[in-house]
């Protein structure tokens, strides 16, 4: 695992070699006490150097040696992350955090973004701090570094139940409960406009930055001198309300960086804002966003979130190439705090997350990562590490198993794929201070970026526009017909021919002629940007066998490549048996006697799975045989959960 160093900075060496050359003039020509006295000042400069060689550059900030940056996790604990009025924690799995990151670096992940809110602490010091030294201890026995995440998300529970955040003690007695904690809930924006103006006050007087800073100190002060931590994020995902507030933040940021500062030298983290509106009244752009950076950058770092193949729609583009000219504005590196593989549907006036179909392949997780390599990430860490179980499968890296953690596939993927992508990690690695400057002239084509948290507030501008207020059929139809296109994979006339033979069938037959099945993937096939399903590799097929489970539950069918099957009650019996898994393109199975010995109904959900994503995935046909509905019900109804933490 990387070891912390300090590597002096160009401008330190030309210093030294300087000083150098004087000792030898003194050596030739001087006095012994006028040596004595320039050996002295040598010792001093040396040491000075060394103490703070993470920050005595302009602009610098930790990076991996090399080209490789850290790669990691998203990781979240169990009191820490307690809201203020909750009784008991969740139960978690016995030795979950030292388990957790011995796992992560049995894998080669090297550090963990660390979630905590503050309201926890509030509720709970003495738990909450217990906790945070936990994590600090057991970093250190496995050489996983830790940023610790100050979070926040819908700003607090006092705003509203599933918000979490803030502590109670700056709200009681200013602010109603229960306003509503989202961007476009008046309450919220209240509070934000108060906390941009320093207004927020606690029920001691103190301001809240003042006793944010106090906060984050008493963390510092306890994991500090610990090998393992590499850094503090100040605020996660800070809300934006109006365009006079950008360089406020900047002033916050700039506050609690030199706050910070009187105690650490170790990397200090901002974030990207929520909403990223590209066409809102807020005015996100390249520079209101460089507005937000602390006036001290020196190892200083900018976290946003990629949740999607980059380049998949010009959208994505033009946001994270907003992100990328920010980084050259202010010679800040990017640290992609969050990352993974989301689809939305619209709903109304915004898009929501669709569990169904946002799954993770070793396809598009190959296709982000690599594409944020390119641009020259200063970092990574997937959502996420949490014993709680999420809806959205990939959000699951590990599972709680009678109390003991297991990893799911999707942290096989994410090990597999980090493993891929720069290759294994080197225990020799070390982290050496890096000039931002030089961070930043990398080349940033071919990226993209989404977050999460802005899932449920994504202005109608930001996307195609489509009328959801209606209820009749045509408005359904439509809405149907947009999605579809937004895969990429299908032109609009090929979308209103899906749909059109969907309702001709009925809503027990939701299928899709064989004309325009065809027609759309021989045309879309090498498409490598769907919006749903993004895989980067249309024709890759993937396929793995049990052995024990060969053994105990032998198929009568030995096929191992799902084209190679002639029954397809076989293949999908194989499948839960889990003797075959895959992802296989949708021309490849339909040449096969599974699928073409088929009815109609199974054939036609099975050809818009594949549509979807560009493959076609072992699980899809399951799915497709349990409900021949299932993924048309899946673009038709949106999901209305969007929670993402």
């Amino acid at each position: 695992m990387p070891k912390e160093i300090c590597k002096q900075r160009d401008r330190s060496v030309i210093h030294i070699k300087s000083i150098e050359n004087y000792f030898s003039i003194a050596l030739i020509f001087a006095s012994r006490i006028i040596l004595t006295f320039l050996l002295g000042c040598a010792l001093s400069s040396a040491t000075v150097v060394e103490s703070f060689g993470s920050t005595n550059s302009t602009n610098s900030t930790s990076q991996l040696t090399g080209t490789q940056p850290i790669n990691g996790v998203v990781m979240k604990g169990i009191f820490v992350n307690m809201k203020q009025d909750d009784n008991d924690p969740d139960s978690a799995p016995d030795n979950y955090i030292e388990d957790s990151l011995k796992e992560l670096s049995e894998a080669g992940l090297d550090h963990a973004r660390f979630l905590f809110y503050w309201e926890a602490y509030e509720r709970d010091p003495e738990a909450f701090m217990k906790e945070i030294k936990s994590v600090a201890e057991a970093a250190d026995k496995y050489g996983v570094k830790i940023i610790y995440d100050n979070h926040q998300w819908h700003t607090s529970s006092w705003l509203e139940d599933r918000g979490t955040g803030f502590p109670w003690s700056i709200f009681e007695g200013e602010y109603s409960r229960g306003g509503g904690g989202n961007t476009d809930n008046n309450a919220a924006q209240e509070f934000w406009a108060d906390w941009w103006d320093r207004s927020v006050k606690g029920d001691d007087g103190k301001d809240g930055w003042t006793l944010m800073a106090e906060f984050l100190k008493e963390i510092v002060s306890t994991v500090d001198n610990h090998s393992s931590t590499l850094g503090y994020e100040i605020l996660s995902e800070p809300h934006v309300d109006n365009i006079d507030q950008w360089s406020k933040i900047g002033k916050f940021n700039s506050f609690i960086t030199t706050e910070l500062r009187k105690t650490t030298d170790k990397t200090v983290v901002y974030s990207m804002n929520v909403p990223v509106d590209l066409n809102g009244p807020i005015k996100v752009s390249p520079e209101n966003l460089a507005k937000m950076a602390p006036s001290d950058k020196k190892n200083v770092v900018f976290k946003i979130s990629v949740y999607g193949v980059p380049d998949r729609d010009d959208y994505q583009k033009e946001r994270f190439d907003m992100f990328l000219e920010t980084r050259d504005l202010t010679g800040v590196p990017l640290y992609i705090g969050e990352w993974n593989n989301v689809v939305r549907i619209r709903d109304g006036s915004v898009f929501k997350i669709n569990p169904g179909l946002s799954e993770l392949t070793k396809s598009n997780a190959g296709d982000i990562l690599g594409a944020l390599k390119e641009a020259g990430m200063w970092g990574t860490a997937f959502w996420k590490w949490d014993f709680r179980d999420h809806e959205t499968e990939s959000f699951n890296l590990v599972s709680d198993s009678n109390g003991q953690i297991n990893p799911t596939k999707y942290f096989d993927i994410l090990e597999d794929t980090v493993e891929s992508v720069y290759g294994s990690t080197d225990s020799q690695n070390s982290i050496e201070p890096v000039d931002t400057e030089q961070a930043a002239s990398v080349d940033t084509e071919q990226a993209a970026s989404v977050d999460t948290e802005q899932a449920a507030s994504v202005d109608t501008e930001q996307a195609a526009s489509v009328d959801t207020e209606s209820g009749t059929e045509d408005a359904k139809q439509n809405n149907l017909i947009n999605e579809l296109v937004k895969t990429g994979k299908l032109t609009e006339d090929e979308a209103k021919e899906l749909v059109t033979k969907s309702i001709q069938t009925g809503t027990d037959n939701p299928s899709v002629t064989d004309s325009a099945t065809a027609t759309a993937t021989e045309t879309r096939a090498s498409n490598t940007t769907s919006t749903l399903n993004p895989d980067g590799n249309s024709d890759m097929t993937q396929t793995s066998t049990n052995e024990n489970n060969i053994t105990a539950n032998q198929s009568s069918n030995t096929n191992t490549n799902p084209e190679d099957y002639d029954n397809l009650n076989e293949l999908i019996d194989d499948i839960k048996n889990k003797r075959v898994d895959f992802e296989v393109s949708l021309n490849a199975f339909k040449n096969s006697g599974a699928y073409q010995g088929t009815n109609e109904e199974m054939q036609d959900c099975i050809d818009l799975a594949g549509k979807i994503g560009d493959n076609l995935i072992d699980y899809e046909i399951v799915r497709c045989s349990e409900d021949t509905n299932f993924f048309k019900n899946q673009l038709s109804n949106s999901d209305n959960n969007n929670d993402n933490n």
